[in-house]
Formats: structure tokens, sequence, C-alpha cells
């Protein structure tokens, strides 16, 4: 055997006799149903979020009521709730650059990393993920995901148009003690469990119609 015979065949013998275990990768499985919106939660809050916890009595938006009366502009992709900025008007995302407060629905969330999965239907318009300053999300408790290779072999996230999984608020750097943000982006991030399928007649029409 030649230099180049041992060379070429070198690789695929120490192959064979490498038997190395792959990665485990967990999927969480053990997670029972009844805990999934509490390990949603800590993943949620590990990475910047903040999960609502649902009142009690029949107003589930009451924990929203005050955020979404102080907010200057709000624009809503729900039915449940009426902003007084209506996205459909938009002529450009140049005219989207003074919205504090967006409200959508989640189409699953991951309770393993925390991330929520919206799409296209769910912002109406791509840019308000990125220029708003806070963002409520409406999340159905049914729609939570184990994992990351659970949400993969739902229809939702493989038939949805544009889906983008939404980690967290906006990233930031500690310098000196102090959290930095950057010029632009989503500042809040809080999520609100409300079922999907609860016709709740929650129209704010009181809304202060403020403008900036």
């Amino acid at each position: 055997m030649n230099c180049r015979q041992k060379i070429l065949s070198a690789p695929p013998a120490d192959n064979e006799r490498a038997e190395l275990p792959l990665a485990a990768v967990p999927l969480f499985d053990e997670i029972w149903r009844a805990a999934m919106l509490a390990v949603f939660k800590q993943s949620l809050e590990r990475m910047g979020g903040v999960l609502i916890e649902p009142p009690d009595g029949e107003d589930v938006f009451q924990p929203v009521r005050g955020r979404i009366a102080r907010a200057k502009v709000v624009c809503s992709s729900v039915p449940e709730i009426t902003g007084n900025r209506g996205i459909a008007d938009a002529s450009s995302f140049a005219t989207l650059d003074d919205v504090h407060l967006v409200i959508a629905r989640a189409l699953l969330v991951v309770a393993a990393t925390g991330s929520i999965l919206l799409n296209y239907e769910g912002r109406r318009v791509n840019a308000l993920a990125r220029l708003a300053r806070h963002v409520i999300v409406l999340l159905d408790p049914e729609d939570i995901a184990l994992n990351l290779q659970h949400a993969s072999r739902l229809a939702e996230h493989r038939l949805a148009h544009d889906a983008q999984f939404r980690p967290s608020p906006s990233s930031c750097v500690q310098i000196a003690g102090m959290l930095i943000h950057p010029a632009r982006d989503v500042r809040g991030l809080s999520v609100l469990p409300v079922p999907s399928r609860a016709n709740i007649p929650a129209r704010f029409s009181n809304m202060r119609q403020r403008t900036s």
C-alpha cells in the first residue's frame, strides 16, 4: 500500500472504529398539558417577556385596560379589541413609526423556549412587529407546543404565511450595570392567556382617541 492509499483509507477506517453516541435532544414530553402554561411562563420571563395572569372575573381584558388607555397610538389585529389607528389605513411603513402598542394573537407558542409564533395575518403589517414600542399577545392556552420540534410539525407553523418566531423583547446589553436598549425595536412583550373560542364583547369604545 502506497502513501496515497494509506491516506485515503485512514478516514473510513477511523469512522468504522468510532462509535460515538448522538447528542440527546430532550423533547420535554414528560410535561403534562396542565403544566404547559407554567413552563411557558418561566421560559418567557427568562427571555425578558411577561405573562399576564388571567383574572378570576368575567372581564378577561381587565389587566390590559390601563395599558391600552394610556397608549398614545394603538393598533389591533384581533377582533376582541379595537385600537385607535387602523392598520389597513397605513399607506406605508413610515406612517407606523409612532405606534406605541400593538395587539395580536399568537398562532402558537413554545413552552421550552418561550418563543411566540406570529404571522402576517396576526400582525397584519409586518413592520408593526418591529416598530411598535410594546406588544400584547393574546394566547389560547391550547396553542402551546412542547418545543420547537413539536411546533415544526404543526400545520400552523408549516402553512402560515410569513410566520415568524418572536423570542423576546428587543435585544439589550448591560454596560456598567445599566441595560442599554437599541434605538428602535419592541421594548415590552406581554402575553395574556385568552381562549380564542370565547365570544367576549371587549370593545374599548371609550378608549381615548389621542394622536401624536
